[in-house]
């Protein structure tokens, strides 16, 4: 069985508690990152939040940046920006693919 490198890493598996001892940040602090929806925890039935690796390394990124002191609208900003930019570029990507594959069959007629 062949498992997708991303799947472990974007699964939401960790609880607060160890979260914090990762990271070094209070549960007040990661709440407040959430609030600020700067991450997005899933919520077990019974309401226990649980998180990623890949939620993780977002909370050491946050916490670096805001003892360099950035402001959480900042940060919120960047990650958007981010996140469009990587949208783009998969979304290049697939044309491209899409294209290479149309013109490929074409010259194969």
């Amino acid at each position: 069985m062949s498992v997708d490198e991303g799947s472990y890493r974007d699964r939401k598996v960790i609880v607060i508690g160890v979260v914090k001892e990762l990271t070094g940040l209070s549960e007040r602090q990661i709440r407040y990152y959430e609030e600020r929806k700067l991450i997005f925890p899933e919520r077990t039935a019974k309401g226990t939040r649980k998180y990623s690796f890949s939620d993780v390394e977002t909370l050491m990124e946050i916490a670096n940046k805001r003892e360099d002191g950035v402001q959480t609208n900042e940060i919120k900003k960047e990650m958007k920006a981010e996140k469009k930019k990587r949208n783009d570029l998969l979304r290049e990507e697939m044309i491209r693919g899409q294209l290479n594959a149309h013109f490929r069959n074409t010259n194969n007629r």
